[in-house]
């Protein structure tokens, strides 16, 4: 995580900038102001006013959490609420997902925070995961974990050499967007467990485009993600939420997944 501890805010827009591979003149055009300003702000020369540090955060896609530390760099208080997902105030929020959950049925879903952890799952999801290892399923569960374990679904996972790369390399893209300790000792363990990165593609390799193809006692299921986010959060717990939902890639896994949830 980057946290501009050490050399204020200066050092912390400095190290954004550079993590997103942003130039000063190219943050300064989205932030409507100059590449001298910015370059004041980076040498400590010139001290941003609020709106100037939620704007040039704003540029820099900066996670809502990240903003509250830049704020604070800057010497103004939090502007982001971090609110428990359990408080009354979230109960639409709360809501709304278990609504999207539910109406996903009978097709997995669930919803982690932003190191993979989960929050809520449907039955779905429960049932496609029942063979895992007890000691997986204690909260907190990390779903990847969950599913690149091999005490958990990696067994059945019948292209898991590409795969367990396929979430891994996700799970770099959100590090690299999100920096995160917790997620870094994530990937360092999945990639100690899972098979090495294949040298060569299948022949049918459609890089991101990797589906899950998971053995069952009836045959194989399978599935392809799509991931959602909330993109107009202001409270920091909502805004790193993500839900997951697996959809089946064939009538087949569609009909099995209706009996599997069902049984």
């Amino acid at each position: 995580m980057i946290t501009g501890t050490e050399s204020g805010f200066a050092g912390a827009l400095r190290a954004w900038r550079t993590r997103r591979r942003v130039s000063q003149l190219e943050l300064a055009a989205r932030a409507g102001t100059t590449q001298r300003y910015v370059s004041f702000l980076e040498s400590g020369r010139s001290v941003p006013g609020r709106a100037m540090v939620i704007r040039l955060a704003e540029s820099l896609q900066v996670p809502v959490r990240d903003r509250n530390t830049l704020l604070l760099t800057a010497g103004f208080a939090p502007a982001y609420p971090q609110t428990d997902l359990d408080d009354p105030g979230l109960q639409p929020v709360r809501t709304a997902l278990e609504r999207i959950l539910a109406g996903h049925l009978p097709y997995p879903a669930v919803v982690v925070d932003r190191c993979g952890e989960l929050v809520m799952a449907n039955a779905g999801f429960h049932a496609l995961t029942s063979t895992a290892a007890p000691q997986l399923l204690v909260p907190p569960v990390s779903v990847p974990r969950v599913l690149l374990h091999p005490l958990g679904l990696a067994p059945r996972i019948v292209n898991l050499d590409e795969w367990a790369w396929h979430i891994i390399d996700g799970l770099h893209a959100e590090a690299a967007r999100n920096p995160h300790t917790r997620l870094q000792h994530l990937i360092a363990e999945l990639t100690e467990l899972v098979p090495d990165r294949p040298r060569h593609p299948a022949p049918d390799y459609l890089g991101f485009a990797v589906p899950l193809r998971l053995r069952t006692n009836d045959g194989e299921l399978r599935l392809i993600t799509t991931l959602t986010h909330f993109g107009t959060a202001v409270d920091v717990t909502i805004a790193e939420l993500r839900l997951e939902a697996f959809l089946p890639a064939d009538e087949a896994t569609a009909a099995e997944l209706t009996e599997l949830v069902s049984r």
